[in-house]
């Protein structure tokens, strides 16, 4: 099942990133693991990053990009947000909150960016609203309050 999750991930990041004229270089991630988080338009070259990206956020056992500082286009591309989501039952109850909270402001973050369309705010938004309530949901199962 997880095999499976993982194969309909890169699908699902596809489908989710809208054409949009701002191209896959970003202000500080441009090339390695991490050059398609600020990838965001949807040519093929921006698939393949985001693809490549989530395989290596997904397959991080240390998992230190969950503390790492995500620009505007890393939600608008939706590649951290479905690593956090597709990671929820692996991660302590510390890196739930952490997401948590990233997903709770990514709303904010995406609009104030402004070289971004506004329908790629709105479906970071959502993306964002979704992974928060699943995060949540997890946090509930697993941690305890203090």
């Amino acid at each position: 099942m997880i095999r499976e999750r993982r194969r309909n991930l890169p699908v699902l990041l596809m489908l989710f990133v809208p054409i949009a004229p701002v191209g896959c270089t970003g202000p500080n991630v441009t090339t390695g693991a991490s050059s398609g988080l600020t990838c965001v338009d949807d040519s093929s070259d921006c698939v393949a990053k985001r693809q490549r990206t989530l395989r290596y956020l997904v397959d991080d056992n240390d998992r230190s990009w969950i503390r790492a500082h995500a620009p505007a286009e890393a939600y608008a591309s939706g590649v951290r947000l479905f690593a956090l989501k597709s990671k929820k039952k692996e991660l302590s109850c510390d890196e739930l909150a952490h997401g948590k909270n990233e997903a709770d402001r990514a709303p904010g973050v995406l609009r104030a960016a402004n070289n971004l369309t506004p329908a790629q705010v709105s479906r970071g938004i959502m993306l964002a609203s979704e992974v928060s309530r699943e995060l949540s949901t997890e946090m509930k199962r697993r941690c305890k309050r203090g």
